[in-house]
């Protein structure tokens, strides 16, 4: 005996057809995401080799941070530092060297998917890098001072550094030591932003701003979309943030 098979329901034909497209178009945003991430605006290999060729500073790659030390003698206090959102670690490496050769450690950070906001893992991932610091500050280039802002309520943190950065959690009632460095050129984070985001920080904040720079002379990486131009040059942007961080981190 011969038994006829029922024809498939149209209905099911057109949720499978659904649910196929939904499958394809999920799979084709996590591709695209995963080239956006990925698509990191790099470091500039000629400023960065200048800090590899500094015997004053020693640097150090593992899986999670770029860990920059004094070969000289070190003053115990240690910067983590968190880079703005898809750029590469080592961009900052220059801007930051000075005050290493000063006695700071620095630990920049290699964020998750490159993007601040990624990253879970808690501060004490970092700071374990350098086990010798006895105080340490947070902070962040962009959208990486944001997350820094965000990390400042560690207890192991004693004050908050920010390139081209404010904070969108409230900080103000806090007794971190803030320094917030600003540029005159900067079109992505103006100084009309950080002006309006200043009482979320305590109120002897100090602000200064660095006349010529622009976001991207935050660190060393090229132009970026949207930003102003710059019209003071990169050794010249390192030197202004030096003098403002060597007495801070002393």
């Amino acid at each position: 005996m011969t038994t006829a098979l029922a024809p498939e329901h149209p209905i099911r034909r057109r949720l499978a057809r659904i649910g196929i497209a939904v499958l394809v178009v999920i799979a084709l945003i996590a591709v695209a995401f995963g080239v956006y991430v990925n698509m990191v605006m790099p470091g500039e290999r000629a400023e960065a080799l200048r800090v590899w060729d500094d015997r004053g500073v020693s640097i150090t790659s593992t899986d999670h941070s770029v860990v920059l030390a004094p070969t000289g003698p070190a003053n115990g206090t240690g910067l983590v530092f968190i880079p703005g959102a898809k750029v590469d670690p080592y961009a900052y490496m220059f801007k930051l060297s000075s005050i290493v050769e000063a006695g700071v450690t620095v630990v920049i950070t290699k964020p998750t998917l490159n993007l601040a906001f990624f990253d879970t893992r808690p501060l004490s991932t970092f700071t374990a890098d350098a086990p010798d610091v006895t105080e340490w500050f947070v902070g962040g280039h962009s959208l990486g001072g944001v997350k820094a802002c965000m990390l400042a309520d560690d207890p192991a943190v004693s004050g908050l550094i920010l390139f081209g950065s404010y904070c969108a959690n409230d900080l103000s009632d806090t007794d971190l030591e803030v320094v917030s460095i600003s540029g005159s050129e900067d079109g992505l984070s103006t100084p009309e932003k950080i002006g309006n985001a200043a009482a979320m920080l305590p109120s002897d904040t100090e602000f200064v701003e660095i006349d010529g720079a622009n976001h991207a002379s935050f660190g060393d990486y090229g132009v970026q979309s949207g930003d102003g131009e710059a019209t003071i040059d990169t050794d010249a942007v390192r030197d202004a943030i030096t003098a403002v961080l060597a007495p801070v981190l002393e």
